[in-house]
């Protein structure tokens, strides 16, 4: 019996947590970090993205493991859409131009 509800636990953590994982430095996720965001804007504002070319150059920079959290925190955003969300422009780009190789 114990076994059961300490695997149950662990599981139910792991399915609480996982947005963490894809929390940036700076951020609440990977999205909010303006380290790894920048190269993706032609302004500091970031409001205006780099064309396509750029994007996937910017997106090849990244390390795998910023990859994975870029995309997992998009993937939680579109999983969670509503009016706060302020990526899906970027989102949308990261499937289409480097999310999907």
């Amino acid at each position: 019996m114990n076994i059961k509800m300490i695997s149950f636990g662990a599981m139910a953590l792991s399915m609480v947590a996982g947005s963490a994982l894809a929390a940036g430095a700076t951020g609440t996720s990977a999205l909010d970090d303006p380290a790894k965001m920048q190269p993706f804007y032609t302004d500091s504002s970031m409001k205006k993205m780099v064309g396509n070319d750029d994007f996937v150059k910017a997106w090849k920079a990244l390390t795998p493991e910023d990859q994975k959290m870029v995309m997992a925190a998009c993937e939680d955003e579109a999983k969670n859409a509503n009016a706060a969300n302020s990526h899906p422009e970027f989102c949308s780009s990261v499937k289409a131009n480097g999310g999907s190789k």
